[in-house]
């Protein structure tokens, strides 16, 4: 049976790979998509979630817009990474696809209150939504099978020496949402490093021989540029399909049970995603950490994915 999901990402190159892989494997059942400010503003992830929803024909899957601002702390983008619109690459061209006519939170209250099947939320982003779902509405608790997020690392981070972008930007959030007791997992910059982009990843896209395919090889070599230089990486990581790649299958992506705490005060650390591997601390799991990418198969679901939207 297919697993409801709600997918809250902030599209962003690899958000957009995100929402192709959810809407397309037919492990997931994608009820909507939802965004939040981190790569770039509001206004523009959802107009990229809205565009990347158009190239792929998905029309039926409600679009919502969230938080445009963390809980406590000032906006803060990536656009040196994703460009001055978000997702740069690609000539998009105005998406014929609408927004849902709710609020995010309310959205995600009502679609869990009715899914028949406990729902599984997959953030991409930054945990604002998700934090102020469960602090406005903690009996939601009981209607979400599971939380896996896109965010942290086990090591360093990469917008500080020890904070992740998606955990730097809202730390008072992730600490929420750990805090919440909501079984949790962490798909952190650990194992999405094993997700490269690698020539030969984009010569099977480009085999395809679709819009769509062409659109994704367009945004991963926009993408790749912006790694090599800022980076120096040969080929960019692709992170946030790997969060939904646990939730198609959690073979994909082996995890371990740690205890973990965000760090929200630390002058040189905050955001950073304090994971206690080898039990040094004494303090109990909390969640599930991934540290393992079969990648071969990750990349078979992903390139089937594109294919079946093409």
């Amino acid at each position: 049976m297919a697993v409801p999901m709600i997918l809250d990402c902030d599209p962003g190159h690899d958000d957009a790979k995100a929402i192709l892989l959810a809407a397309a494997d037919p492990a997931i059942d994608l009820l909507a998509i939802t965004t939040v400010a981190g790569n770039s503003t509001l206004e523009k992830v959802t107009l990229n979630a809205r565009r990347i929803c158009a190239v792929a024909g998905l029309r039926d899957i409600p679009i919502a817009s969230g938080a445009d601002r963390p809980l406590q702390r000032e906006p803060r983008i990536a656009d040196d990474v994703h460009g001055e619109s978000g997702m740069d690459g690609p000539a998009f061209g105005e998406p014929d696809v609408p927004l849902a006519g709710e609020g995010v939170v309310a959205l995600m209250r009502r679609l869990v209150d009715e899914s028949p099947e406990p729902v599984t939320l997959v953030p991409t982003g930054p945990l604002t939504n998700i934090a102020r779902l469960l602090i406005e509405h903690p009996e939601v608790r009981t209607g979400i099978r599971e939380i896996v997020w896109m965010g942290g690392s086990t090591g360093r981070g990469n917008t500080t020496p020890y904070a992740e972008f998606n955990a730097l930007v809202d730390p008072e959030a992730a600490d929420q949402v750990v805090r919440s007791g909501v079984p949790f997992t962490m798909c952190g910059l650990n194992v999405t490093h094993q997700a490269a982009v690698t020539e030969d990843v984009v010569n099977r896209l480009r085999g395809i021989d679709s819009v769509l395919a062409e659109v994704c090889v367009e945004l991963m070599t926009f993408f790749a540029g912006r790694y090599k230089s800022l980076f120096g990486f040969d080929a960019p990581p692709l992170h946030d399909p790997v969060a939904v790649a646990r939730v198609v299958d959690p073979t994909l992506v082996r995890c371990v049970d740690a205890n973990l705490v965000v760090e929200t005060t630390g002058e040189w650390t905050s955001g950073a995603t304090c994971v206690d591997l080898h039990g040094i601390t004494g303090r109990p799991a909390n969640a599930k950490v991934a540290v393992e990418l079969d990648v071969e198969r990750f990349w078979d679901r992903f390139i089937e994915a594109v294919r079946a939207l093409g």
